[in-house]
């Protein structure tokens, strides 16, 4: 066998449709944030706006935050020094669990790196605690919960996406004894549309199920508090695990699940997932900690990122572009085709200096390759105009269709 053959044509492959990834080399400078420096491949530096961060209210570089993880490195060092179960549960770890708790209004939650960590081994373990669960799984959830689902071993439902008749289909074929799951999202992060949580809801009530949640893209985004979408249509109560991560809004790193207190001790006595993983270092823990409890008293940044959502929406949509629109904060604009895509992609940085990554298969379905715009709070009437004229340009010189909306 020759085994680098293999690698090359596997990679070649990518490059022919037009969807090989590449990284984008940037440096982001601490209070300059949503401007960060680009290294071109010639190796000279150029300054650059990114449009397709995840650190949504640039809580990254919020001066709370940054004190916290220096107080933590300077009284704790750098790592944890072990998994949870064998030294590496610390103040930090604890303070940052309780600020989750209370955040979702749940008696505990359970700290993993990384929210996709907590999706895959929490959906993973839940078969061992509940025998002949049966999950029911939203077409178009995260790669995390997908693989969740697929590992445990236990049944599982697919049902077509947000489709509520679809899925109490599949609930009434099911043995009305078997214990049952529902897992969706909050906000689904490609086309940036909304999950029909209150009637999942009122499913889950009526079959006698769970319900599992992911607010990945709406936690500390939505909400009086910032717990999410659960929060701002006064839903929490009604979900039995909601999942979130440090990583995007509260700008740190890390995931979670938030429960009740015997079913968090349950995932954390059984998911190998957990047990078996180093901890977060102290000082993220105290960054995302401090994170949390900031934006709990900040509605005035999630205000701001919704504005800055709709003005950036509205000019697209004045230019007729083909938008996505489903009132979240997530601006998909539609291209259609991995090569133009990626062309786009690099002209905006190369010609622009604005840096928006190209979404290809198999993050979104052939056909629906796109430009996934994300603005924020720290993106400024400067930094949207010279997007909106870019995208002008370039969508013109490209000789692509300004068809109907997507949305």
């Amino acid at each position: 066998m020759d085994y680098t053959a293999k690698l090359d044509t596997a990679i070649a492959r990518l490059h022919e449709e037009g969807r090989y990834r590449t990284f984008i080399d940037i440096e982001r400078r601490n209070g300059h944030f949503p401007h960060a420096i680009w290294t071109r491949p010639d190796g000279e530096e150029q300054p650059i706006t990114v449009w397709c961060g995840n650190d949504y209210l640039g809580m990254g570089q919020n001066p709370v935050v940054l004190e916290a993880m220096h107080e933590a490195v300077d009284a704790a060092g750098a790592g944890s020094g072990g998994t949870r179960n064998i030294s590496g549960t610390t103040v930090y770890h604890k303070r940052l669990e309780a600020e989750l708790a209370d955040l979702h209004g749940k008696e505990a939650a359970l700290l993993f790196t990384s929210a996709y960590i907590a999706n895959d081994a929490t959906l993973s373990t839940l078969p061992k605690l509940f025998p002949g669960l049966i999950i029911y799984s939203d077409a178009l959830n995260h790669a995390s919960m997908i693989e969740g689902v697929r590992r445990n071993g236990g049944a599982k439902r697919v049902f077509r996406h947000n489709d509520v008749d679809h899925l109490r289909e599949l609930l009434e074929a099911d043995d009305p004894a078997a214990p049952k799951l529902i897992a969706f999202e909050s906000v689904y992060s490609m086309d940036g549309d909304f999950g029909p949580i209150e009637a999942i809801c009122d499913l889950a009530d009526e079959f006698g199920a769970l319900t599992y949640i992911d607010e990945v893209h709406a936690v500390g985004m939505y909400g009086a508090r910032g717990a999410g979408i659960c929060e701002r249509d006064r839903l929490m109560h009604r979900l039995d695990i909601i999942n979130g991560t440090l990583a995007k809004a509260f700008g740190v790193m890390g995931g979670y699940i938030a429960a009740s207190a015997k079913m968090c001790d349950a995932i954390r006595s059984y998911a190998p997932g957990f047990i078996f993983t180093t901890s977060l270092p102290p000082a993220i823990a105290a960054g995302a900690a401090a994170s949390v409890a900031y934006l709990k008293r900040a509605p005035e940044l999630r205000e701001q990122h919704q504005l800055q959502a709709r003005i950036l929406k509205t000019r697209f949509k004045a230019l007729g572009l083909p938008l996505i629109d489903h009132g979240s904060h997530i601006v998909p604009v539609i291209v259609g085709n991995p090569v133009h895509t990626k062309l786009l992609s690099d002209m905006l940085l190369a010609d622009f200096g604005i840096y928006v990554q190209p979404i290809n298969f198999p993050t979104v379905p052939r056909g629906t390759e796109r430009l996934r715009f994300t603005p924020s709070p720290v993106h400024g009437p400067k930094e949207t105009d010279r997007l909106v004229h870019a995208m002008d340009e370039l969508w013109s010189h490209c000789a692509l269709n300004r068809a109907e909306l997507a949305g």
